[in-house]
């Protein structure tokens, strides 16, 4: 029983822990001033959050709570939350992605990716990868509140049609859906808005929830943080325009006329 537990408790450990092999050294500044302790993982810049959060806001608080394995930071009108080995954080009421760049160091230290930690607190970045350094500028201290930043009308429809079609799904298979939407939403050849893009009816109805109705339905809250992680810029799908569920599927026109990109869950994505 000891080594079974043993056993469960450092299968843990590694799964919240950077691996050594896959990190490499990088320099990084804040208004000039170096941060120690970051590291390059694959390839995106981690910081250690308590340090860097106090570099941009020497006065903010950051608390600790060891038994849920979330931190809380209070700066000038940053209100910022942190769960260790969540795919997101919380800044402002704001949803930032950070897929799967979220855990405790070797060292003990909570590390996050720089460029969500910067976009929280309104700091701008510049990569260098001659010198493999990593510069930020001090900007207003906080992000804009979600209160003011999201469009209601926006979440409504997006967090409904994400929850119609991928409810069940990873977080990063729903914010794929999203992305789609998104795509459809930004290009020429589909109508410029969220809710115009999911009842485009131009050869026939374009998504299933709009037929059977199951668009109407009240989103998972999961799928409404999916929504809003995409309207703030998460983005797992790429250029994709299209996605299958090919075991729930009745047409293939996808399959044979557009190209497969990836696979979340059970959605594949074309372009």
């Amino acid at each position: 029983m000891a080594r079974k537990l043993l056993l469960t408790l450092l299968i843990a450990a590694l799964l919240l822990t950077s691996p050594a092999a896959e990190a490499t050294g990088v320099s990084v500044s804040i208004d000039g001033k170096p941060l120690a302790g970051s590291f390059i993982a694959g390839d995106t810049t981690m910081v250690p959050l308590r340090s860097f959060c106090q570099s941009l806001s020497p006065s903010c608080s950051v608390y600790w709570d060891a038994v849920a394995r979330i931190a809380y930071v209070s700066a000038d009108g940053l209100e910022l939350t942190a769960a260790c080995g969540s795919e997101y954080i919380v800044a402002n009421g704001r949803y930032i992605y950070v897929g799967q760049n979220n855990y405790i160091s070797r060292e003990g230290v909570f590390m996050l990716p720089v460029r969500a930690l910067a976009k929280a607190f309104d700091a701008a970045v510049h990569w260098d990868a001659a010198t493999r350094s990593v510069s930020l500028t001090a900007g207003s201290g906080a992000i804009e509140h979600g209160s003011e930043f999201y469009a209601e009308d926006a979440v409504y429809w997006l967090a409904r049609i994400i929850s119609a079609e991928a409810q069940g799904e990873p977080l990063r298979g729903q914010i794929a859906v999203g992305n789609v939407v998104m795509n459809r939403a930004n290009s020429p050849d589909y109508p410029n808005t969220i809710y115009k893009v999911i009842f485009d009816r131009r050869g026939g109805v374009q998504f299933t929830p709009v037929a059977n109705k199951t668009i109407y339905n009240e989103p998972a809250p999961i799928s409404v943080i999916a929504a809003k992680l995409v309207l703030d810029g998460a983005d797992t799908a790429g250029d994709c325009m299209y996605f299958l569920n090919e075991e729930q599927s009745t047409s293939f026109w996808i399959l044979e006329n557009c190209s497969y990109v990836m696979t979340i869950g059970n959605h594949s994505f074309y372009v």
